[in-house]
């Protein structure tokens, strides 16, 4: 990535360090001191942190579910992690690039034993 100390230069603006850009949140974005060290933020809507990266190559990335929980991690040394969570924001399940895994994923639960109603009638769900 291009600093924007370059950039500013190419330009012909005048800049004085540390440069440091935010978001119209008040995120900070982009930072930038003398000594060459630079990183950069990426945020959702909601301001939660979704992408950083810095001059070293150093990177990570986050997803999260509409409650903000993070349920997505990775980074650039092929760790990942995934998680999810049940509506109370408890942390249901857990699994990552090391082989862990812990609690049980959405995918595996079925319907079973569960009632529902339809026109009237009550009917109870059995898995096959």
């Amino acid at each position: 990535m291009k600093k924007l100390s370059e950039t500013y230069k190419e330009l012909g603006i005048a800049f004085s360090f540390p440069i440091i850009s935010k978001d119209e949140n008040g995120n900070q974005t982009y930072l930038e001191s003398s000594n060459g060290d630079w990183a950069r933020w990426e945020y959702d809507s909601k301001g939660n942190t979704t992408y950083y990266e810095n001059r070293y190559g150093y990177w990570y990335r986050y997803e999260y579910d509409s409650n903000g929980n993070r349920i997505y991690y990775e980074n650039c040394n092929d760790y990942w992690s995934r998680r999810e969570y049940d509506s109370n924001g408890n942390q249901t399940y857990c699994e990552n690039s090391d082989g862990l895994k812990s609690g049980t994923p959405r995918s595996a639960k079925t319907c079973s034993g569960k009632v529902v109603k339809v026109d009237g009638i009550k009917y109870k769900l059995k898995a096959l």
